[in-house]
């Protein structure tokens, strides 16, 4: 049993995302709550630079996926919330490849006032589901 991600005829194909996942029952489902580009001690990492906040934030998700004893790869959506403002082509880039895939997850972004943190200019969250044998 795997997770079944589609992308289908008469949708846009995008190499950066599929429009549809399907987990199987007796799937473990993983959701990661919204990570910035905190360290462990709480402080900002890369104020003003949404490319090195961008690889922080998926670094916090990776942290916590890993927790639950999940990697980028069990990860069925993401959520990714930018500030209104910063360069989302920079954004994407810094973390892009890291996120690339033949079937990749389902991505659903949106540009927001602001975030939770101050001086946060992007955050992610993710739903994996793991298959366990």
């Amino acid at each position: 049993m795997t997770i079944e991600r589609i992308r289908p005829e008469g949708l846009v194909h995008s190499q950066a995302f599929s429009h549809v996942a399907i987990v199987p029952a007796g799937a473990t489902t993983i959701y990661v709550g919204g990570q910035n580009s905190v360290a462990a001690d709480g402080s900002l990492i890369g104020e003003g630079d949404v490319a090195v906040q961008s690889i922080r934030a998926l670094e916090n998700v990776k942290i916590a996926l890993a927790a639950a004893h999940a990697t980028i790869e069990d990860v069925v959506q993401w959520t990714v919330l930018f500030v209104d403002g910063v360069d989302l082509a920079t954004a994407y880039q810094a973390i892009g490849s890291a996120l690339a895939s033949d079937a990749p997850a389902l991505v659903m972004g949106a540009r927001v006032a602001g975030l939770g943190v101050s001086g946060a200019l992007v955050e992610i969250a993710a739903i994996a589901a793991v298959v366990r044998h």
